[in-house]
């Protein structure tokens, strides 16, 4: 699917905090599956997994603050708990109640808050590579966001989005197996909206730098008391979110019986492998 297929099915929602952009694909009347993406993608991380899905269910994918078509306000809150309001207003925009909520990287993050916060809007949680606990952010990301606690990483930003070997080798290296993914025509689509100018790129700094592991570890308490049927699905080979993580989130979640491991993949591999997504996630819904 490429990006003028995906945006066919782009709308626009008003919610309590101004404008959501999402995708919305699939029929009505059955079970809604939530998809929330990470910091420096968007709702077409989910393409290959939504398409394959949306021939069963209702897939719904919205685009964070200052990523995709969804703007940040000046005093956007970027925290995590900020963030997963945000997820929480478009979810009530929509009446989506029942949800299958499904997050990669710092959407992860977002769906473990909001699974601990408000799991009566929700039927299922499904966690794939992400920010887990006290690895927020995980060591491997910190060059870059001690690049935007000291101001250096906007004056830089825009020429990324236009040379994609220099962002493959700064931002995503070590995210998809190939060394050729994002590929050059995913790259811009992916930063240019968070970093395409310099005062973009001075608000995904204030992003970077408003996440915090506290936000994680506050809710640890209602995590060990969650219940919700929990599906972990996980790349092994992730540098960033080690295997280990998805053991402990397995460990600490009672609704959380199994852990798919995806042999080889890396933090992004529902963009890369989604058939590795879809096939645990169809049977786990089923």
């Amino acid at each position: 699917m490429n990006l003028h297929e995906f945006n066919a099915h782009r709308r626009t929602v008003e919610t309590k905090n101004g404008s959501a952009s999402y995708v919305d694909m699939g029929p009505r009347g059955g079970r809604t599956i939530l998809f929330v993406h990470g910091l420096g993608t968007n709702a077409y991380l989910w393409r290959g997994v939504m398409a394959a899905l949306a021939t069963e269910h209702r897939c719904i994918a919205p685009d964070l603050p200052l990523h995709g078509q969804t703007p940040a306000s000046t005093d956007q809150d970027f925290s995590l708990v900020g963030l997963t309001e945000f997820v929480e207003e478009l979810c009530a925009a929509l009446d989506l109640t029942n949800v299958d909520l499904v997050g990669n990287d710092t959407g992860g993050a977002i769906c473990q808050v909001l699974a601990a916060t408000h799991p009566e809007r929700l039927a299922s949680l499904t966690l794939t590579n992400c920010d887990t606990h006290e690895n927020l952010p995980p060591d491997g990301f910190m060059p870059v966001v001690e690049a935007a606690e000291k101001g250096l990483l906007a004056p830089k930003a825009p020429a990324m989005v236009t040379r994609p070997e220099q962002a493959r080798k700064q931002l995503f290296i070590g995210t998809y197996q190939s060394g050729d993914l994002p590929d050059d025509k995913t790259v811009p689509i992916y930063l240019e909206p968070p970093m395409g100018t310099v005062e973009r790129a001075r608000e995904f700094e204030r992003m970077l730098v408003s996440l915090k592991a506290e936000d994680l570890m506050a809710i640890e308490l209602k995590l060990r008391k969650l219940t919700l049927p929990t599906l972990i699905v996980w790349g092994t080979d992730d540098s960033l979110f080690e295997l280990k993580w998805a053991y402990w989130l397995r460990g600490t979640i009672p609704g959380a019986t199994k852990v798919v491991e995806v042999a080889g993949g890396r933090l992004f591999f529902p963009d890369e492998r989604p058939e590795d997504l879809v096939a645990p996630l169809r049977d786990f819904l089923a």
